[in-house]
């Protein structure tokens, strides 16, 4: 009697646990069961959708939720973050790391195909591609208004939409979780981080499993930034010894803010240009227009519609450097950290990045492509570009470092990467401001090895900070050296030294 008695209440225990864990699911409406584009069965479980921020306004934001092909019950979540401000974080999705690698479709009425990327982040980690802020990619707003944003109001958006997901899908509440994204991302991932340490220590619920962040090529800080362009391009050959000797005695070592005037040191800035104008800023190894164009498989220029209308000025070119997502003027009109705002910015944009987002331009306007990962129509949300101009964005929160050094000294753990053939945000600034922390050196400058090559180099400081560098890489790290970049990122995250 006794043995059928506490068999009952096993099987009541049992039958409740399946009843909560079944509650606990991922929203079955969010689950995506196929792929247009795609052949086979998924290699795991995509979930896409939209978390709703301001039910007056309709603010909402996408995602596409990636799990883990591993384990994904005890695998990180990782959030990735793509930069601009304004460019959809499908960027990562279809170009870097996501599960499919993207071929060029063969007619223009035919779908890009997918493959299975084997070096997609998916094979260790969960991956949550996020569009933010309301405006970029499929994430809109019924409202205007909610256009206009910075770098703080991107921050607090995007930790609601982390406490609404996370509500969404408790199973992965436990999991660790870190913040992860690249370029104007550098401004993104510090200032989201500070939101969710804070949100932890106000116990603000629910709570989530925050562990760290890692950053590519990342804008940091607009005096290291901006200073590095010019030792850059002299170290990697692009200009010759006379002429960095005369722009650094004439600039006196800065050249992101030539205010004072000093015409020799206009005059020497303006022969570097002349020198590098016509490199690939993201890859000086790579011709400028270094993707293929569809009919002819010719390397012209096929720019996004967002990027056209900025290249068009009568000004004269000056250095280029990427510090907002896309290429402006060392001499811009910047002081003291205070930035332009994104229409005086505009203004600026002397150039057009060397890029083309045909492929995922032709897949994700595609309605059927839409429907399938349950992204609006473009009735609601609007044509998808890869980067927007529709939304007006102010970097209000000045340099990053000292968020940087809060978050380190609290003990979440950073990987900061660079690719370092990328004149955007080239590597020797984002060494100089990680060096300039004080952290002791624990893992000294070394090479780090994939197989039997030399991948780059690390080096290791105190309180969990790590500075790597991918050889050959340029500016989206995961696009050029995918299997290097597979492993820094699996090896950081289980808490490996690269």
């Amino acid at each position: 009697m006794k043995f059928k008695f506490l068999c009952t209440i096993l099987f009541v225990i049992l039958i409740n646990s399946i009843c909560i864990n079944f509650s606990e699911a991922a929203p079955e409406h969010s689950l995506i069961t196929h792929v247009p584009g795609f052949d086979g069965t998924l290699p795991s479980k995509h979930y896409g959708g939209y978390i709703t921020l301001d039910e007056k306004t309709g603010k909402s934001l996408y995602y596409y939720f990636v799990t883990s092909e591993s384990n994904p019950s005890k695998d990180p979540v990782v959030l990735w973050l793509n930069g601009g401000p304004g460019c959809s974080s499908f960027d990562g999705f279809v170009y870097e790391h996501g599960p499919f690698n993207f071929r060029l479709p063969k007619s223009d009425k035919s779908l890009p195909e997918l493959q299975v990327n084997p070096y997609s982040w998916s094979k260790v980690s969960n991956v949550l591609y996020l569009d933010s802020p309301a405006g970029v990619g499929f994430s809109y707003s019924n409202s205007s208004s909610d256009y206009t944003t910075g770098d703080l109001q991107t921050a607090s958006d995007t930790h609601q939409f982390l406490l609404k997901w996370f509500a969404e899908y408790p199973e992965f509440q436990e999991n660790p979780f870190f913040i992860a994204g690249e370029s104007y991302a550098g401004i993104y991932v510090p200032t989201l981080s500070h939101e969710v340490a804070d949100g932890i220590q106000s116990g603000v619920k629910p709570v989530i499993n925050f562990k760290g962040y890692l950053i590519g090529n990342g804008v940091t800080d607009p005096v290291f930034d901006g200073n590095a362009l010019v030792p850059f391009a002299h170290g990697m050959g692009l200009i010759p010894d006379t002429l960095f000797e005369e722009a650094k005695n004439y600039c006196k070592g800065t050249y992101w803010d030539t205010g004072n005037g000093d015409a020799d040191c206009s005059t020497a800035l303006d022969k570097i240009n002349e020198d590098i104008n016509s490199l690939n800023i993201y890859d000086i190894l790579e011709p400028c227009y270094h993707k293929p164009h569809a009919a002819t498989g010719s390397h012209q220029n096929r720019l996004p519609p967002s990027f056209r209308r900025l290249g068009e000025t009568e000004k004269p070119l000056a250095v280029r450097k990427r510090m907002f997502g896309r290429s402006w003027p060392l001499r811009a009109p910047v002081r003291e950290g205070i930035v332009p705002t994104w229409p005086e910015l505009n203004q600026m944009f002397l150039s057009v990045p060397c890029t083309d987002d045909q492929v995922a331009t032709a897949w994700l306007n595609d309605e059927t492509v839409r429907s399938a990962i349950h992204a609006a129509p473009i009735g609601i949300s609007g044509q998808w570009d890869l980067c927007t101009d529709r939304i007006t964005f102010t970097h209000n929160a000045g340099s990053m470092i000292p968020y940087h050094r809060n978050l380190t000294t609290k003990g979440y753990r950073a990987l900061i990467y660079s690719g370092d053939h990328d004149m955007c945000v080239p590597f020797t600034g984002t060494e100089a401001w990680t060096r300039s922390l004080g952290y002791k050196i624990v893992d000294e400058w070394r090479a780090w090895i994939v197989g039997r090559d030399v991948a780059g180099y690390t080096q290791g400081y105190g309180n969990n900070l790590t500075f790597l560098t991918i050889k050959g890489a340029g500016h989206t790290v995961p696009e050029y050296k995918p299997k290097e970049s597979l492993e820094f990122y699996s090896r950081w995250l289980s808490g490996q030294k690269p």
